[in-house]
């Protein structure tokens, strides 16, 4: 049983489709405006990142897109990763394994791939919180394209605010990430 430390409440849901930042179309625009280090969530925002000839300092990945299976040709050019890890996490949660992942990976000087077993969708705010000034974190907006979100204190404070507002031990959360 995976130690869940925060649930994403119904009533946020909506909040959450706002985007944190620019929503790009363009590979190339993207990784022009884009920070370092570069986290990337989802399998096809890592994808692009990758075809666009950058591997992610860290990225996230559950073989998922709008819920379904992602195409095989997806999954294979996802690679060239340093460090490769499978992390447990259940859809609509942040748990303790995925938290302490993300921390890990942004922390190391090795590229990672952390393969979520479940699902990788609320990774983006952790990472935002944790990642450092001026770094980048990119994640997929359904049917819209790719949004960059650069690491500064007014985006920390709303992934906080976020986070603050799930189900669980939100203060846990914040050790785990080593606030």
């Amino acid at each position: 049983m995976p130690d869940t430390v925060l649930e994403l409440p119904r009533g946020l849901r909506s909040e959450l489709k706002e985007p944190l930042g620019p929503i790009y179309t363009d590979t190339a625009a993207l990784l022009a405006d884009a920070g370092e280090p570069l986290i990337a969530v989802g399998d096809m925002v890592t994808y692009h990142l990758i075809e666009g000839g950058r591997v992610p300092d860290l990225a996230l990945v559950d073989e998922q897109t709008k819920r379904s299976a992602v195409d095989g040709d997806v999954t294979a050019a996802i690679g060239g990763f340093d460090v490769e890890r499978t992390v447990e996490n259940p859809a609509a949660t942040l748990t303790a394994a995925l938290l302490a992942a993300i921390r890990d990976g942004i922390e190391s000087d090795e590229t990672t791939l952390l393969d979520v077993d479940g699902e990788e969708d609320l990774a983006a705010l952790p990472a935002v919180i944790v990642a450092p000034t001026g770094a980048s974190v990119v994640y997929g907006q359904p049917d819209e394209g790719m949004v960059l979100v650069t690491c500064d204190e007014s985006a920390r404070e709303r992934a906080r605010s976020l986070l603050e507002r799930m189900d669980g031990d939100t203060e846990r959360a914040f050790e785990l990430l080593g606030e």
